[in-house]
């Protein structure tokens, strides 16, 4: 229990459905949905296009997206891939003779078409209660009306604006600078884009004069996408990777996301003592720090795009993780391991639903950098991600860059499971640091009894291009420690990610939802 004396909040408690998302609005419309008689799915697509409007500078529908989903009255668990694929056109050996070295996070290279709205009308189609047209209305609405910035959302719109181009700025800095704290955003042209998507299903985004809108951004900034390449983008479903921990089941989504870091970081830790540390001491700390760096090596090397990854089971075997955690001394920092070849970055939406039927949902929806590429379309505004900078131009990597490819993806929703049935559904915002911060926030709950506001709302840290992010909650003592053992010590200026997390309590029949304070949103149940 926390104290009540210091600043902080409670975990939400709720019988009948909860939403937790990364802003209060979002949340109120998948409540409200759930309330409706719209199920999980329903709610958590309302929910994710509103963030759109809300945190435009982290998500939108020119963006990709990742579901894990527990359907009511089962323990299974199915994997929606909503991430889009590479232009047909696009060839890693003509980057390479233009002397590129690297995609880059601006370029119309760096476009890959977007996966999510494809994702959004399978979802809904094959496992919604409303219908697509009642969980598109609140974003049509807000959309249309406006949604005043928040805070959080303010700070990092400032910071990432300068990516925007020429249309962009048209479309997302409302006189020309971008919006304070409490000022309206409004964005009339997304608004007709899911009022053609609500009547038409897909092919309202895919085809059409939507298609055509963005084609002609992307031809215009030089890339060589095509209507064609819209047209055949299609969502995948597929099965969770899962593995255990102390009695319990990590689910992740398969690759192309890196869901499988979080499982090589966990297996290497699980060599170690983690209930014995200190929750919030420099041993723990640096235990998950050189963890994370043979992990987030072994995914640079191995992981991609499903079809062509080569050596996803060694990285899974338990053995990989013994070898590794052979290399880790306790008392001292090993050298960092090789940058990643691909751009990494850290602006993304998560949320999560539970419904009363016990349906589950765990969403993850990003246009990758802040803002994306920078490009948007000259009509509708719709702003283009840049996943594609997740590729590598390395002649022969398995994530080398190709037409058709997905990219290696930052973004992984998670589920944990217990006795073969779902206790918790959570997702950690962040980029790069996604994987350790999965880890982090199961350790939390599982080996320290944290409860999930408390999992969220502890300190986190993170090795990044040689130094050690350590936010502000650890206590100087901590630092120092980590300093002595050979870690350069960085307080970011900005927090390490987000979180939201579902506890589903079977027992009493009570749903358990919290959300993190480096964000502007909540949790709520009904």
């Amino acid at each position: 229990m926390r104290d009540f004396h210091l600043p902080g909040r409670s975990p939400v408690h709720a019988a009948n459905g909860m939403a937790a998302t990364s802003h209060p609005l979002a949340s109120l419309v998948a409540v409200e949905m759930l309330r409706g008689g719209g199920n999980a799915v329903d709610a958590a697509i309302a929910a994710a296009l509103v963030l759109g409007i809300a945190e435009p500078q982290m998500t939108g529908i020119g963006g990709d997206c990742f579901v894990l989903l527990k359907p009511a009255g089962e323990d299974r668990v199915i994997a929606l891939n909503g991430s889009g694929r590479a232009p047909a056109g696009l060839s890693a050996a003509a980057l390479r003779d233009r002397g590129l070295t690297a995609i880059g996070t601006k370029g119309a290279e760096s476009v890959t078409v977007p996966g999510a709205i494809d994702a959004f009308c399978r979802l809904s189609e094959r496992w919604g209660r409303a219908g697509l047209a009642a969980s598109l209305a609140p974003a049509i609405r807000y959309a249309d009306a406006g949604i005043p910035v928040a805070p959080r959302v303010a700070f990092d719109w400032a910071r990432d604006a300068a990516r925007l181009s020429a249309e962009g700025r048209r479309h997302f800095l409302p006189g020309g600078t971008a919006p304070r704290a409490g000022q309206l955003f409004r964005a009339p042209g997304q608004a007709e884009v899911l009022r053609r998507v609500a009547a038409q299903g897909r092919a309202g985004f895919y085809e059409g004069e939507v298609a055509e809108d963005m084609v002609a951004a992307l031809t215009a900034a030089g890339g060589c996408h095509t209507a064609a390449d819209f047209a055949a983008t299609e969502a995948t479903w597929g099965t969770p990777i899962s593995g255990d921990h102390a009695g319990h089941s990590l689910l992740e989504h398969p690759p192309n996301g890196q869901g499988a870091t979080a499982f090589l970081m966990r297996n290497i830790l699980a060599e170690f003592d983690l209930a014995g540390l200190d929750p919030y001491g420099a041993d723990r700390v640096h235990l998950e720090a050189e963890a994370a760096k043979l992990a987030y090596d072994a995914r640079d090397r191995f992981i991609a795009d499903i079809d062509h990854a080569t050596r996803l089971d060694h990285m899974l075997a338990p053995e990989t993780a013994r070898r590794l955690a052979a290399l880790i001394d306790p008392k001292r920092a090993m050298p960092g391991v090789p940058p990643a070849a691909e751009a990494v970055h850290r602006d993304t939406v998560y949320l999560t639903v539970v419904d009363r039927d016990g349906m589950a949902v765990s969403l993850i929806y990003s246009i990758y950098w802040g803002f994306g590429s920078g490009l948007a379309s000259g009509r509708f505004g719709i702003l283009l991600q840049n996943r594609g900078a997740g590729f590598t131009l390395a002649a022969g990597h398995p994530n080398e860059a190709g037409g058709g490819k997905r990219p290696m993806h930052t973004i992984i929703p998670g589920m944990i499971a217990r006795g073969g049935r779902v206790i918790l559904s959570f997702g950690v915002m962040g980029g790069a640091y996604q994987p350790a911060g999965h880890v982090r926030f199961m350790t939390n709950v599982i080996d320290h009894g944290m409860d999930v506001q408390a999992a969220i709302d502890a300190p986190r840290s993170y090795p990044d291009a040689g130094r050690l992010k350590l936010e502000r909650g650890y206590p100087a003592t901590v630092a120092a420690d980590l300093e002595a053992r050979g870690h350069r010590i960085l307080v970011p200026d900005k927090p390490l990610g987000g979180a939201q997390a579902i506890f589903i309590d079977h027992d009493g029949g009570v749903l358990v939802g919290g959300s993190d304070p480096r964000k502007d949103g909540c949790a709520l149940g009904y």
